[in-house]
């Protein structure tokens, strides 16, 4: 009996002793490990891809975000503010119906079918709200220069990126919206408009963010 307790207890112990390093080990020492170097290489990537504007944190690099307008008395959808670039549809951006004082961001495709009714009717919605937002006096939208993802959402429904055939279409709209000449608005998607990574991979995008912060500072100076 003294031998099966001392043995128990003998267990015990070198368990116990096992959870304390390997506690010590992959709870504490590596995380600090991994957070130091993170932080020393790549501090950008490891605290979120950070945008900054004017000294604050905008937003991130990664994960889009809408330009509306705020909510009219009895609207339950916003309608975008047409002086800044507009990013693809996001059905991925929701509201927060648990805590409203909070956003929440909801990652996801719609999951519909090609042929799926509702899906050809959002995309039939989202092309005449294009051609129509975008139609200025001097220049007139038509259905074949809407690009696909003007009026479709990325699979993960948070695309911070457009192509550069989505900027261009927005760029006599927001000349127009911001008092500014078309070549002005033009060079500046042209300045931030990616390539290809390493030249063969995706395709050349523009980061919307990034767009309209230098948008605003365009805009600034007249």
């Amino acid at each position: 009996m003294n031998n099966s307790v001392k043995n128990t207890a003998r267990l015990l112990g070198a368990g116990l002793r096992a959870l304390l390093v390997l506690t010590l080990v992959c709870g504490i020492i590596y995380p600090l490990a991994v957070t130091g170097v993170a932080q020393a290489l790549f501090p950008n990537k490891a605290n979120g891809s950070e945008i900054k504007s004017e000294g604050k944190v905008v937003g991130s690099s990664l994960i889009g975000q809408r330009y509306d307008l705020p909510l009219k008395k009895g609207q339950e959808t916003a309608e975008p503010d047409l002086k800044w670039f507009q990013p693809r549809p996001s059905n991925g951006l929701g509201t927060n119906s648990v805590n409203t004082q909070y956003k929440l961001i909801l990652s996801g495709a719609t999951n519909l079918a090609g042929d799926n009714k509702d899906l050809i009717g959002q995309v039939e919605a989202a092309q005449k709200a294009v051609i129509k937002d975008n139609s200025t006096a001097t220049y007139k939208v038509k259905k074949s220069d809407v690009p696909a993802d003007a009026v479709t959402s990325s699979g993960s429904g948070l695309d911070p990126d457009i192509s550069p055939d989505y900027a261009d279409l927005q760029v006599h709209r927001i000349a127009e919206k911001n008092h500014l000449s078309v070549s002005q608005v033009d060079k500046l998607v042209k300045n931030h408009t990616s390539s290809r990574i390493l030249g063969f991979m995706g395709e050349p995008r523009v980061n919307v963010l990034e767009l309209n912060i230098a948008l605003k500072d365009l805009a600034a100076k007249g």
